[in-house]
């Protein structure tokens, strides 16, 4: 005869809520990296063509290298319009936040250990988490706007 550990009849929300989030945050986090770093190798190898088709005295080498200078201009611009690597960087932060408080509940460790009601806790903490995210890109959003109208 085996032994099942008990489950519950319905699924945690607080549980399930951390779980949501810290799977958007990872997968976010892993999607804004990516990007960053293929227009980054993008931008560096066009770099690295510039000099060398400059030496080059084949027609029409001149659109070929003034084309690779119009690219890295728009990477640049498309990295700092969407800000790959300050996404990439933050969510991470807030998926290794979400991350840490899971394991500090699930292993009954303070603040969980000693609190009174200790999903209430979770659940206040992964909301705040949140939040503070969602403040930090508002913010972020209205700074971004300040500089397109110089005010």
């Amino acid at each position: 005869m085996s032994i099942a550990p008990a489950t519950a009849p319905f699924p945690d929300p607080i549980m399930a809520r951390l779980d949501e989030e810290l799977n958007w945050y990872d997968a976010k986090s892993q999607l804004n990296q990516r990007y960053f770093k293929r227009i980054k190798i993008a931008e560096i190898i066009a770099a690295a063509l510039i000099p060398f088709l400059s030496a080059i005295n084949f027609k029409h080498v001149t659109i070929w290298t003034a084309g690779l200078g119009v690219l890295i201009t728009v990477l640049e611009g498309c990295l700092h319009l969407y800000q790959f690597q300050q996404n990439w960087t933050s969510y991470r932060s807030t998926s290794e936040q979400l991350k840490h408080e899971k394991y500090l509940y699930l292993g009954g460790a303070p603040p969980y250990g000693s609190a009174a009601n200790p999903r209430a806790l979770l659940a206040e903490r992964v909301e705040s988490l949140v939040s503070q995210e969602h403040a930090k890109w508002a913010s972020l959003q209205q700074q971004e706007e300040k500089s397109k109208t110089g005010s």
